[in-house]
This record gives structure tokens, C-alpha cells and sequence, in this order.
């Protein structure tokens, strides 16, 4: 049996912007770490084989996109105050991704 299924950042948002920004406790992350680890070994126990990657921009291209965004009356709605802050927060977020087990 071959079964793919993707998760999005959205999944993981407890342990990336959540942690890095300070919108959860540490609480909050070490109970959603051990969950999401209870259930991605749940996964692999009934015989899937799980392969976490994470989709990833340089530094460089995130500066290019938010830049574009500033400047494009049609895209001027995706900028939020967590943009702003990204940027700056760069190893933050990386560290957080690293800690998810992503390749």
C-alpha cells in the first residue's frame, strides 16, 4: 500500500510561528511536541513510512517576496504583522524547524 499525505506549515504552526513568536506557552509546545510525536509514530507503527520535509526559501527570496508584496496593490493584502518580524526571527524559525525532525 503507497499513501501519501501532506501536512502544511498550518499543521506544525504550534511549533514554528507559535514557539518563535511567543503566541504559545512552553507548555503549550511540549504538550503539542509529544502529541504530534505520539501520533507520527502511531504512523509508522501501522506500517507507513513517514518522510517529514520542509519546504524552505533563502533568507534572500523572503526579502525579495515581502518586498514585492509592499509595493503590489494586489498582493498588499498577504503582508501581516508577523512578516515584519519574520525576517528578524530567520535562526529562530530554522531552529524551530529543526526540532520537527524535518529533512
Amino acid at each position: 500500500m503507497f499513501l501519501i499525505c501532506l501536512f502544511n506549515r498550518s499543521w506544525y504552526n504550534r511549533a514554528g510561528v507559535e514557539r518563535v513568536m511567543n503566541y504559545c506557552t512552553e507548555k503549550e509546545y511540549e504538550a503539542f511536541m509529544e502529541s504530534v510525536n505520539d501520533f507520527e509514530n502511531l504512523l509508522i507503527r501501522s506500517g507507513l513510512n513517514l518522510l517529514k520535509y520542509y519546504l524552505d526559501i533563502s533568507r534572500e527570496e523572503q526579502k525579495r517576496r515581502l518586498a514585492d508584496r509592499r509595493k503590489d496593490p494586489l498582493k498588499q493584502w498577504k503582508i501581516s504583522p508577523v512578516d515584519q518580524v519574520a525576517i528578524k526571527r530567520w535562526d529562530d524559525y530554522s531552529k524551530a524547524r529543526n526540532a520537527l525532525g524535518c529533512r
